[in-house]
């Protein structure tokens, strides 16, 4: 009697058993959104030389920009002139004017090279984030780029004007207008700077959603409180303290926030549950 007929169906066994027992599968796991995609070890020395590196090319950025602004700063300051109507200004002091293109010049190249300036910010933060996050970074920067310049846009087309037509108009008939330029300019570059500001409202707000920190109906829920704070900050940023210009500057905030509050529930809406 031969082994092969002492062990039931043993040659077929051990054929099935060999083409049973093969090497399984992989098992393919999708990445987790809440994952880095790619994390690279640093040590806390080579954090600080990346940020000290980032920091001088910003502000080597913000100079470049700022000195080429200078070479066209009697335009710019032209151009800041427009909504002063018939006011005459004057330099008050030696060297007055002199500040004053630095300022603009300043100002403009900050505004310029800030494309720039986000770049290196996002460029030392992304390695930090997650999947998810990632993916709100792009929408994030280029919702604040265009905000930022619908603030400008916004002071310079309603909010110079009237602040300016409002002081001139109600002391007009005691007092003839001739101003400082340095005022004059800090006047409306900080106005226009605070605008463009608070225009961010709406990207903080769609983040912080996004996030899922916050929900639409919760912010919804404290609109009285939002218009107590929109009120307070159209008196705190606005330099001049007349009434009009804080009025339209906390309306602008109200109306921005509700307009966060529906960016937040359409992307709950989209958001598969």
């Amino acid at each position: 009697m031969s082994d092969s007929d002492s062990v039931p169906g043993g040659s077929s066994a051990g054929t099935s058993s060999g083409t049973a027992t093969g090497p399984p599968p992989p098992i393919r796991v999708a990445p987790r959104l809440d994952e880095c995609p790619a994390e690279v070890e640093m040590s806390l020395v080579d954090h600080l030389e990346e940020l000290r590196r980032r920091i001088l090319r910003s502000l080597v950025a913000v100079v470049v920009a700022a000195a080429g602004c200078l070479l066209l700063v009697r335009p710019l300051v032209r151009l800041l002139e427009m909504p002063a109507h018939g006011i005459h200004f004057l330099q008050l002091a030696p060297g007055e004017f002199l500040l004053v293109s630095l300022k603009v010049a300043g100002y403009a190249g900050l505004t310029l090279a800030l494309p720039y300036v986000l770049y290196e910010v996002l460029a030392f933060v992304l390695p930090g984030l997650t999947r998810r996050e990632r993916r709100l970074v792009a929408p994030a920067v280029a919702g604040s780029a265009v905000l930022f310049a619908a603030g400008l846009a916004f002071a310079w087309w309603a909010l110079v004007p009237a602040a300016l037509q409002f002081l001139v108009s109600y002391g007009a008939d005691v007092v003839e207008p001739a101003w400082s330029i340095e005022r004059y300019l800090d006047f409306v570059l900080l106005l226009m700077l605070a605008t463009a500001l608070a225009f961010q409202l709406p990207v903080l707000q769609l983040l912080l959603g996004a996030l899922g920190l916050v929900r639409w109906r919760s912010m919804l829920g404290a609109w009285r409180w939002v218009v107590l704070v929109a009120a307070v900050a159209g008196a705190v940023l606005t330099p001049s303290t007349d009434p009009l210009t804080m009025l339209l500057l906390s309306g602008a905030i109200t109306a921005l926030f509700l307009i966060g509050v529906a960016l937040v529930a359409l992307t709950e809406g989209l958001r598969p549950s």
